[in-house]
């Protein structure tokens, strides 16, 4: 597996992903599961029409991941990730993603595909790239665990996917409205010693 993990949109690195995905079919499947718990619906969609108009314009074909269809149906969603050169998570609440990945069964197939080295990309930024972190002990400083927006039933997950030995702590000193309440995630990070790596607006972890 190969990793483009942004801190905010594609961020400044664009011929990386292009070198990235240059062998593969250019199809991405679009998750924006992160946004469920929003209530401005036509905020959110003009939100999502700026991601994949900036992935349009780099040549990707982009297809909207709903993982709330796929819910207790996992065999059908590997099978459907099959088609796709491109995994790209797009930013919102960590917690709320983490339920939706949970309850689709994408937690554990994107855990086997980076176990086997699968030739896929999995970009992302904010949320979507905070998930892939051991924990997501200290993003409650920025994002509220208590959206359920799938129903009160389901608990509030605090492991990350464990891909990354790392946290990432995204928008770092930058222009962004979650800015200082990142100061903080930072702040709870060191304080509980939990290995982290910040990245500012723009910055990008490239792993190949």
């Amino acid at each position: 597996m190969k990793y483009y993990l942004s801190s905010f949109k594609i961020g400044n690195e664009e011929v990386a992903l292009k070198r990235l995905t240059e062998n593969g079919n250019k199809k991405v499947a679009f998750i924006n599961n992160a946004l469920d718990f929003a209530t401005d619906l036509e905020r959110r969609k003009q939100s999502d029409a700026i991601d994949v108009s900036d992935l349009e314009r780099l040549g990707f074909h982009i297809e909207i991941l709903d993982l709330r269809e796929y819910f207790y149906k996992s065999i059908e969603l590997e099978k459907k990730l099959e088609g796709y050169d491109v995994i790209w998570t797009r930013g919102g609440n960590t917690f709320v993603l983490a339920q939706a990945m949970k309850l689709s069964g994408f937690d554990e197939i994107i855990k086997q595909y980076h176990r086997i080295g699968k030739q896929i990309v999995y970009g992302g930024y904010s949320a979507g790239i905070c998930i892939l972190g051991p924990t997501l002990k200290g993003l409650q400083l920025v994002d509220d665990p208590k959206q359920k927006p799938y129903g009160e039933q389901h608990s509030t997950i605090w492991d990350g996917l464990n891909i990354l030995d790392y946290s990432i702590a995204p928008h770092y000193r930058s222009d962004h409205p979650e800015s200082e309440d990142i100061e903080k995630v930072v702040d709870y990070l060191i304080e509980n010693k939990i290995l982290f790596k910040t990245l500012k607006d723009g910055e990008v972890i490239v792993i190949e």
